[in-house]
């Protein structure tokens, strides 16, 4: 996902997507754990992806702020 399709969503959208990757990022985890994960890299792209939901977050409540 790329950070300017991020910062254009709405926070709400942004809190969705959010708990999206963290679900897939806990399923990615226990098929890892069970030997059934098929690309193990998926899981270093989700993290990513999570930072970058959190970054566009917080700078929007920065702004929102000011």
């Amino acid at each position: 996902m790329k950070a300017n399709e991020l910062r254009e969503m709405s926070a709400a959208e942004l809190a969705n997507k959010l708990a999206e990757l963290k679900a897939e990022l806990f399923n990615l985890r226990f098929q890892h754990a069970i030997n059934q994960l098929d690309n193990p890299g998926r899981i270093e792209t989700v993290k990513k992806d999570i930072a970058r939901v959190k970054t566009v977050q917080r700078a929007n409540e920065l702004k929102d702020a000011q």
